[in-house]
């Protein structure tokens, strides 16, 4: 059985969409409070500062941004028939 490591799990510093968040990343700096990173935390500078970005995800204050695709009418109504092929070709 494989042992998880103990305190927080390294965050993706990947971009946001957020400049001054994606500034902060950048700059070694916590991306809620503006204090230094602390390696435990990172890229936050404490526990409640990870706490902070974990609740506004869950709590859907981020989101990743979608590409709503549009269904036809022709497409409904192969759905509706239970017709499994896409434009695409994939099943």
């Amino acid at each position: 059985m494989t042992q998880l490591p103990k305190g927080p799990l390294p965050a993706n510093d990947n971009a946001t969409g957020d400049t001054a968040r994606d500034e902060a990343a950048a700059s070694g700096k916590c991306p809620i409070c503006g204090k230094p990173r602390v390696a435990r935390y990172r890229p936050f500078c404490s526990r409640r500062c990870a706490d902070i970005d974990l609740g506004r995800w869950l709590d859907g204050s981020y989101a990743v941004p979608v590409a709503e695709e549009e269904v036809s009418e022709a497409d409904l109504a192969a759905i509706a028939r239970g017709d499994q092929t896409d434009k695409r070709g994939d099943t």
